[in-house]
């Protein structure tokens, strides 16, 4: 088991990583619980597969865990349901002091944050994510929010959590493809500044993807590592650092918001794609070698993970998917930044992209498939 201190200014926590930390909740929930209870939000899969193992640990304590069940999915991020959940607290006589557990992937994860940021005028919430991809990004950081006509998280809160507890063994409940579009938000972090990890992750993705519990939790400690230190730094985004961890998304956005924020295309998978364009792009501008833009489409392509329009099925041209950036809520004076590389380990925020010529990149990448 290991510790991990996120040290924002206001609300430092904990993130504990560790085999079996489910099997064990009552030891890190209890000081949570009050008159013996504990809130949770889930989801309809989480509920079948992994939810009674936090229920018998707790109950072996003394202590009742009451589940809202949301519908599995993207859809499930909505205002409808974040309105259910707001109703289902306030019927629950929710208080300021308690604290809800979002017991899920970042679907689970963002609406639980958010509703506990706004119910009462705010209370406590912890982030026990089930999923490889909310391992190691979204429950990390206090970035709540749901999705709006408008767009992805365009709705949303900074509301830190008061513990993250990863347990690597929910990822034995995950199909291939969801550990897929986890792995991708595990490379980027090699991408933006750390070449070594990007190579350990060259080196061990097969094994990891057979289930070797050794390479899942490196990859799970060297993530969470990494973006532990970058929200520190920046917890709000406010001077450059913490927009690295956005490598891929302008890009990736755009492609989910084409397929409907569907299972069409996993949110992981258009990071993927997006993280492929940022190099392929960075390459059509000269900053970027070649070559590493080419090892980047070789880890994600061996991975199963799309790196190309076709691949992420979309056939939109490269002017309808910049409207779909149009709406990215990082735009800001009418400039829309992007994050582009000089290499693996090399990412930097770039403020004076041409719209018009990422719609041309988009239109005559030879890698369109």
């Amino acid at each position: 088991m290991q510790k991990i201190r996120v040290g924002v200014e206001n609300q430092p926590y904990d993130i504990w990583v560790g085999n079996g930390l489910l099997d064990k909740a009552s030891d890190w929930l209890a000081p949570y619980a009050r008159d013996g209870r504990i809130l949770a939000i889930t989801d309809s899969h989480v509920a079948r597969h992994i939810a009674p193992r936090l229920s018998d640990s707790l109950k072996a304590s003394g202590i009742t865990v009451s589940f809202f069940e949301l519908p599995a999915g993207e859809q499930s991020k909505c205002w409808s349901k974040l309105a259910e959940i707001i109703d289902w607290l306030l019927d629950n006589h929710v208080e300021r002091s308690d604290h809800i557990v979002a017991l899920g992937g970042g679907v689970v994860g963002d609406i639980t944050g958010f509703a506990a940021h706004i119910v009462k005028r705010g209370c406590g919430f912890i982030q026990v994510p089930t999923t490889l991809l909310a391992q190691v990004d979204s429950s990390v950081g206090g970035k709540t929010a749901i999705n709006s006509a408008a767009g992805k998280n365009m709705v949303g809160a900074f509301h830190q959590p008061s513990l993250v507890v990863i347990d690597p063994d929910t990822l034995a409940t995950l199909p291939r493809r969801e550990l897929g579009a986890g792995f991708a938000e595990v490379v980027k972090y090699g991408l933006i500044d750390d070449p070594v990890f990007f190579d350990w992750c060259e080196t061990n993705a097969e094994a990891f993807f057979a289930g070797d519990a050794e390479a899942r939790n490196h990859a799970i400690i060297a993530s969470v590592e990494s973006k532990a230190r970058i929200v520190a730094a920046d917890e709000r985004e406010l001077n450059g650092t913490r927009a690295l961890l956005n490598l891929g998304h302008t890009f990736g956005h755009a492609l989910e918001a084409e397929t409907g924020y569907s299972d069409k295309l996993l949110h992981g998978e258009a990071v993927a794609a997006g993280m492929a364009m940022a190099f392929r792009y960075s390459v059509r501008r000269g900053e970027c070698p070649a070559e590493d833009a080419e090892r980047v489409g070789r880890l994600f392509h061996s991975c199963a993970l799309p790196t190309t329009l076709a691949a992420a099925g979309v056939s939109a041209s490269g002017a309808q998917l910049v409207e779909h950036m149009l709406h990215d809520k990082k735009k800001a004076g009418g400039t829309l930044p992007f994050l582009l590389a000089r290499g693996i380990g090399q990412t930097y925020l770039a403020k004076d992209v041409d719209l018009a010529d990422v719609a041309a990149f988009l239109d005559s990448d030879v890698e369109r498939g």
